[in-house]
Order: C-alpha cells, then structure tokens, then sequence
C-alpha cells in the first residue's frame, strides 16, 4: 500500500470517529455526552502524537450542529488543514451551543411540569397527562416528569402506562423512591400483588429509613389481595346457592321497599344482622351495595339524621347500628367503606353526641369494633371531625354515662397511636384535664373503677413530648394529684394509687417547675407508701422519689429526715430488679446533697455490705449508681480504712476496667460511661482516703486502669 492510500484510509477512519462524536455531543443525555467530550480528548492526544496526514485531497467540512441551526463556516480552513485546536474549539462551540440548548430546554419543561402539576390539583388529569408529555419533548431524562405522568395515568385508570413511565423513571434515576411507590400502586391496581410487593421492598434497599412507609404500602397491598379472596368465595358460595349467602341477598332486596313501616325496618334490620355470621355473610353485604341500601332509604335516613319523630325512630337507629358492628367486626373493607361514606360517618358522630342512652351504647359498640386492630383505629383518626368525636367520647366520662368504660376503652386505643396524639395536642388541655382533675378531687365508690381507665389514657397521652408537658405544668393537676394519693394511701383504691404513681413517674422525668414546687408534699407522700403492704405501690413509689427527689433539695432532707435512708435500705436486701433501680437511685441522690444521709448508711450498712452486693452483681445502672452512692459514703471519716481487706478495689477496678463479668451484664461487653466513671471516682477516693488500698491495686495491675479512666473523666 503506497503511503497516500494509507493517509487516505487513516483519514477516512478519522472521519468516522468524529462523525460518532458529532451523534453522541448531540445527544440529549448528559452521561452520553461527557463520554463523547472525554472520547475527543483522547483522539486529539492520539492526532498530537503521529505525523499529521499530508493527503492534498479536498474534503467536506464536518457540522457539528443540527440540521436545523447548522450555519456556513466563514473561519475554518480545508479539511485537510485543520488542526487540532481547530477541532478542540469546534467542540468547545458545540458544547455552549447544546448546554444553551438543554438551559432553555430544562426551562420550558419546568414550566410545563408546573401547568401539569395545577391541571392535576384541579382534577383535570387528561391535560395534566399533556402537559408532561411536551415536557419530555423538551427533556427526555426528567424523572419528576415520568412520574408526575404516571401519577395521572394511575388517576385515569391507565395502570400499564403508567408502570411503563415509573420505569423510564428509573432508567433515569435508578434510586427513584416515587417511581416504585407509583409503579407499586398501577400493579396493585392490575392486581399484580407479587410485583407490587417487589416495588414497595426495593424502596428499603435505597433508603432503609423508610420501613413504616413501606410497612403500610405492604399492608395495603395484604388487605388488596385478602378483599379479592373473600370476595371470590362469597361469589361462588351465591352461585353454588348456599341458604346463608341467599338469604343476605333477599334480605337486602326486602330492605330496598319505599316508605314501609319503621317497625318494617327495624325487624329487616335485625333479620339481616343475625344472618351475617362470617366473613362471607360480610362480603355479601358489600357485594350487594349493603351500605347503600341502608343510607339510600329515606325513612333510615331520617332517623339517622335525627330528623324523624317517629315512635321508632330510636330503636331504627339501634337496628343500624348494630347491622353496621355486624358487617364491619374484622373486616377492613366494610370498615373502609363505611366511614367513606358521608352519611354514614357524620351519624356515627352525630348520634353519639346526641342520641339517647341505647344509641350512644350501640355507637360506641361499633367505634369499639374499629379500635380492635390498627387499620380501624388509623380510619377512625383519619375522621375530617375527629375533634367532635373526642369530645363525645369525653361527654360520656363528664356526665358519669353508664358507657362512660366502653367510652375510655375507644380513648385508650385511640391515644396508643401516635397520629392520634399530634393530632389532639392543641385541644388536649381543654378537652382531657377538666374531667380528669374533676374525677382525681372527687373519689368515691361509684366511680373509682373510671379512674384507671382515664389514668391509663392520659399515660398513654404524656407519651407525647408536649402533651407530657402540658400536664406536667398545670399545677391544678398537681393538687389533685396529692388529694387522690391522700384519698387512696390508706389501702382503698389500691388500683387508682398504682396507675397514679406510674403517670406521675413519666411526669416527673423532666424538670418542670411544678414538678418542682409540689417535691416536697409529692416525696412526703410516697415515703409513707413504702410502707404500704402491696409491693406494686412500694415499687412505683419509690419510683417517684427518685424521679423528684433530684429536682428538689429540701425535699430530699426533708426524706432523709423522715427516715429514707433505713426505708430503702430494707428495701434493697429483697427486692426486684426494678425496685432496686429506683431505691438505689435514690439513695445515690440523698448520699450526694445529705452528711446525715451518709452516716446513716454507713452506720446500718456495716461494711458497707449492701452497696458492695450491688456493684458486684448488679445490674449495670444499679452497680452505677451504687458505686457512686459508694463513693459519697467515702466523705465519712473512717470509712475507707473499714473496708481493707474486703473485695472492694476488686469490684470497682472491675467496672473501670469496662470488663464487670455480673449478671446484669451478660451478654454485654461494653461499659455504660456513667457506671465506668463511678467506679473509677470511687476508686480514686477510696485509695485517696486510704493509701494501703494502693497495695491492693498494685496487685491487680490496676493503677494504669486508674490512671487511664480518670484522665478521662477529667
């Protein structure tokens, strides 16, 4: 091959590589086109390196615009005698003519994502669908475009489109989350459960802090495919002409007569009631249109919205409402359908404000079939007048209502779920504290079996930060708090006295000012009840002192005064692991602020026995706290010298060390750093106090542990 046909061919293999470079700075994807920028780099570097081709053959230029804004070139010279820099500012041109293009671009599809996103708001799905679509003709690898498509695809039924824009998405960004949740929904809609399920799971593999978000997308997708079960079988059951399932469809049939007699109604009702036994019976039901058969008769209607005179109308509303627990007990869907409805939902409420005696019981019998499990509670929270309905169910406690328990139960399961506690957190104050100082000041054999309930719901209630705080700061809760301890201390209403010290527990946590002005009458109080012969109150109120007795120094002489230290000091020679907890806790506080409180330990705790039982073979907060109790009793002149000879160095090198082998710790091979500098300080001091202790330390090699941890705690 002579030397010009290889210039020649060399050239022609030139031409085809940019000609590919030209496609690919052309394209609409970024990724794509950095590859082709960092492609020409390397070509112009392999041009720099070989003799430049000397071929005298004219050739065309090379446009690297499109066709459509491609322009004569008036400054470039013949192919053949282009040079690389040529080339390079050719690229560079080309580069800030497509980023100018794709700025406008992203513009005019932002702008066209904004008119999709108003023509969704205002229900008008068809143009938003339009919209979207001439943004991804302005900008093909936009996300947020295929997904607001999609969206609207799955509002017009149009589920396949939809999954296929949720893919382009990915495409796009592979870590997607709205794409998958929309891709779940239109295969959850084709009833594709599998692929649905696959989708909502691969949404913890990009971001794990998702998982309750997840849980509840799995849920729905368990009660989308559990419906169209029970849904098959009661239609095969009617086809096969089975009597249970005929007869809830002739019932039905029966109850769609116009204006018959209320009695007429009320007997239908109840007919139908006792025939839907079972999840099939249910499924009938909603099947048939149940729900609207019901609120469709005008004569129902009327007595649900109170409306009607009628003799009856009483009893009808009785009769539909307990058709109503009949098909909604264990069945999410009739429960879903029911508080859809309108009608339905407004008279649940409704009645249960105003009705009479039986319909606030049967109203309540239903609102207790939605609280059973957390798909009906989550229904009932999501009520437009949730409000009104706390405040019904709060009326039936104020006016001593015979349903007043079943009232609290609804309440006790509603305020377990934390949406229900944000959501009550401006009324709370309002619509709780009243009834609940009302029933504290006025104890009595009549209504003394409410007052657990109505603790356990505030408890519930204080779980809430804010809520917690609400309480904890209004002083007339405070006074009601030490009537009702007064009330009970003297064994009546053993109940009451244990919920109360359990809420006041979780009150007395933080430091609020009330907490702080009522220390002394509240620890007064509960150093008597460490007497008391239930184990349950001693235990909760020791849990009391050593949640109040840190917020208030007269409080704690005033204890250690009244006897505290000898109290809990026969309380740690037999007690639970909670118990212990709370007692050692609190004599770590007397010890810290009392010298009375330290002789008396160190006087009846010969050797100091107890505390060295604790740091031994403790828990790791009771041996914490009781090598720091320890460590207080180190200030009584003599101490230290009494305890040569014991095992004391060994068990507080031991925690320093972070390797305290107790039983409290098993299965825990690390140290908190309260319980590692206790007993480390109280190592310090006791070597400090009595330097023959030293001798000791020596031995076990202890000093640079010594050392080392109290470096630190300095």
């Amino acid at each position: 091959m002579s030397k010009q046909e290889g210039d020649l061919e060399k050239f022609l293999k030139n031409v085809d590589e940019i000609s590919t470079l030209v496609e690919e700075l052309n394209s609409s994807s970024e990724c794509c086109q950095r590859k082709a920028i960092e492609n020409a780099d390397r070509l112009i570097a392999s041009w720099k390196q070989e003799e430049p081709c000397r071929t005298r053959l004219n050739r065309t230029v090379i446009n690297t615009k499109t066709s459509q804004q491609a322009t004569p070139p008036t400054d470039l010279k013949n192919d053949s005698e282009i040079s690389s820099e040529d080339f390079m500012r050719i690229l560079e041109k080309d580069a800030e003519d497509r980023a100018e293009r794709r700025k406008k671009n992203e513009e005019l599809a932002y702008e066209l994502k904004a008119k999709g996103n108003e023509a969704f708001a205002r229900g008008d799905y068809e143009a938003a669908v339009l919209h979207y679509t001439e943004g991804l003709q302005k900008l093909r690898d936009m996300p947020a475009l295929y997904t607001n498509r999609a969206q609207a695809y799955i509002k017009l039924q149009k589920f396949k489109e939809a999954i296929s824009d949720c893919d382009w998405a990915l495409r796009c960004d592979e870590k997607c989350v709205k794409a998958l949740i929309h891709m779940g929904r239109a295969h959850q809609a084709l009833k594709n459960y599998t692929e649905a399920r696959g989708c909502y799971q691969r949404i913890l593999d990009i971001e794990p802090g998702r998982a309750a978000l997840v849980k509840q997308y799995l849920t729905q997708v368990d009660l989308e495919e559990k419906k169209e079960v029970q849904e098959k079988r009661s239609r095969d059951e009617f086809e096969m002409g089975k009597e249970e399932a005929l007869t809830v469809h002739l019932l039905l049939e029966k109850l769609k007569k116009p204006e018959q007699m209320i009695m007429y109604y009320c007997g239908g009702l109840e007919l139908l009631s006792q025939a839907i036994t079972d999840c099939t019976g249910q499924t009938l039901f909603r099947l048939n249109d149940g729900f609207g058969v019901i609120s469709g008769n005008d004569a129902v209607k009327r007595c649900l919205c109170q409306s009607s005179a009628a003799a009856l109308s009483e009893e009808l509303c009785v009769s539909v409402l307990k058709l109503w627990s009949a098909v909604c007990r264990a069945n999410e869907e009739n429960q879903r359908l029911l508080l859809q409805g309108s009608l339905e939902r407004e008279c649940v409420v409704q009645l249960l404000a105003s009705g009479g005696a039986g319909v606030r019981s049967q109203c309540l019998e239903l609102l207790c079939v939605f609280t059973q499990d957390q798909h009906g509670r989550r229904l009932l929270i999501g009520l437009p007048d949730l409000h009104v309905l706390v405040k019904s169910l709060m009326k039936c406690l104020c006016d001593e209502d015979p349903s007043a328990e079943r009232a609290l139960s609804v309440l006790g399961a509603l305020a377990a779920e934390e949406r229900f506690r944000a959501l009550l957190r401006e009324d709370f104050a309002a619509l709780f504290v009243p009834p609940f100082v009302r029933y504290l000041r006025n104890i009595t054999s009549a209504n003394h079996s409410l007052l657990p309930l109505l603790i356990s719901v505030l408890f519930s209630m204080a779980s809430d930060s804010f809520i917690c705080g609400e309480i904890a700061q209004c002083k007339g809760c405070w006074e009601a708090f030490l009537i009702a301890m007064e009330r009970c201390s003297h064994g009546e209403y053993r109940d009451v006295l244990g919920a109360l010290l359990g809420l006041l527990i979780k009150l007395s946590a933080r430091p609020f000012p009330p907490v702080q002005d009522y220390a002394v009458p509240i620890s007064c109080r509960c150093l008597a009840l460490l007497n008391h012969p239930d184990g349950h109150i001693i235990t909760r109120s020791t849990g009391v002192l050593s949640m109040v007795l840190p917020q208030s120094q007269d409080a704690t002489q005033d204890a250690v005064k009244g006897g505290i230290v000898k109290k809990i000091l026969k309380l740690l020679k037999g007690s639970g692991q909670t118990t212990t907890r709370y007692c050692i806790k609190t004599l770590a506080v007397c010890t810290a602020t009392s010298q009375q409180a330290r002789e008396e330990l160190v006087n009846l705790d010969k050797g100091l026995r107890t505390l060295r039982r604790l740091v031994g073979g403790a828990g790791e907060v009771e041996a914490g706290n009781a090598a720091l109790c320890l460590g207080h009793c180190l200030d009584v002149p003599g101490v230290a010298a009494a305890l040569l000879g014991t095992d004391v160095v060994l068990l507080l090198l031991r925690h320093a060390a972070g390797d305290a082998g107790s039983a409290g710790n098993a299965g825990n091979g690390r140290k908190s750093g309260s319980a590692q500098q206790n007993a480390a300080i109280a190592l310090g001091k006791l070597c400090e106090a009595e330097p023959r202790h030293m001798v000791k330390l020596r031995e076990l090699h202890g000093l640079e542990i010594l050392h080392s941890c109290l470096k630190q705690t300095a």
